[in-house]
């Protein structure tokens, strides 16, 4: 049985890698803060942890003994992602842990270069502290989030307005995948140990967003307005525009993320669902289907201008 540590346990996607992971027959220990012990689902094969990432790699090095896989769900700033992480990844060395999943969970991160996008360069940095490490890295891409990439942050869909916005003509397939989807791949490639020192690059679906415009109005009954925003220079002109204007990342980081998918540069490489027979990812009409529907009605609340957002 593979014992594997999972940091950020409790939240949208890792709370579900752990269900995917014990699924799969793993030893899971869950490393959550004290507020969150009671949001740990008890099962046999399941441990709480107590604890966080700001303990410092000393306290969590007495939950890494044995564990042979960690896998990273958090989400935050710098002090989260590079700092956090770098903790993590030490008593992982000092344990002898073999592998380590870190949180990126977004499009083809390293497939353009430093400046792109603020939340990238976070895990890119972070990512070059494996390079002398005992531990392997193992990065998972995986495209989009509908969850978010249709939410209010990414400024595509506005229901009380009826649009769908595009930059650029729209035709590039871009890659999707679900919140759920993505855990249970995750989980497949934390048990494969195939994957160490790899990128694996898994997806739902591609589709252009024209196409993706298309399954909106399929599956919402109703005619989205296309409003067509600019090139991709007028896209990059935006971002640099926010940038100086912004009050928090909030307000530019999805156009970043944006940019990089429009021109391709984080397009996912040598797709490797295959290797995950048993993953059977969600389309976007089922999606739409089912929870995506929330995304035709008019939000009720607006994210925190202070928060850090998911990577995309």
């Amino acid at each position: 049985m593979t014992t594997v540590l999972v940091a950020g346990a409790t939240g949208s996607l890792g709370s579900l890698i752990v269900e995917n992971l014990l699924d799969r027959g793993a030893d899971v220990r869950a490393l959550v803060r004290k507020s969150s012990v009671n949001k740990v689902t008890a099962h046999p094969n399941l441990t709480p942890c107590i604890g966080d990432l700001t303990g410092g790699a000393d306290t969590l090095q007495q939950y890494l003994d044995g564990v042979e896989v960690v896998v990273s769900a958090v989400q935050g700033g710098p002090e989260v992602i590079i700092d956090g992480q770098q903790e993590l990844l030490r008593a992982a060395e000092r344990a002898g842990v073999h592998r380590m999943i870190p949180s990126d969970f977004s499009t083809n991160l390293y497939g353009y270069s430093y400046g792109v996008n603020v939340l990238s360069d976070l895990r890119r940095v972070f990512a070059d502290a494996f390079a002398t490490s005992t531990v392997a890295r193992t990065s998972v891409a995986i495209g989009a989030f509908p969850e978010y990439f249709l939410g209010p942050v990414h400024e595509v869909l506005d229901p009380a307005a009826g649009t769908f916005s595009v930059w650029g003509d729209g035709t590039r397939p871009i890659d999707i995948t679900t919140i759920p989807d993505t855990a249970a791949f995750t989980a497949a490639i934390a048990l494969d140990p195939k994957t160490a020192g790899r990128d694996v690059h898994v997806v739902g679906q591609q589709l252009s967003m024209l196409e993706l415009r298309n399954e909106v109005e399929a599956a919402s009954g109703r005619r989205w307005e296309l409003v067509r925003k600019g090139t991709l220079q007028d896209l990059r002109a935006e971002v640099v525009r926010r940038q100086y204007t912004a009050s928090s990342i909030v307000e530019y980081v999805a156009l970043q993320h944006q940019v990089a998918m429009f021109d391709g540069t984080a397009s996912l490489r040598d797709i490797r669902n295959a290797d995950y027979p048993d993953v059977a990812p969600t389309s976007v009409t089922a999606y739409l289907a089912g929870s995506g529907a929330a995304h035709f009605t008019v939000p009720e609340m607006t994210r925190h201008r202070a928060e850090w957002p998911t990577p995309v």
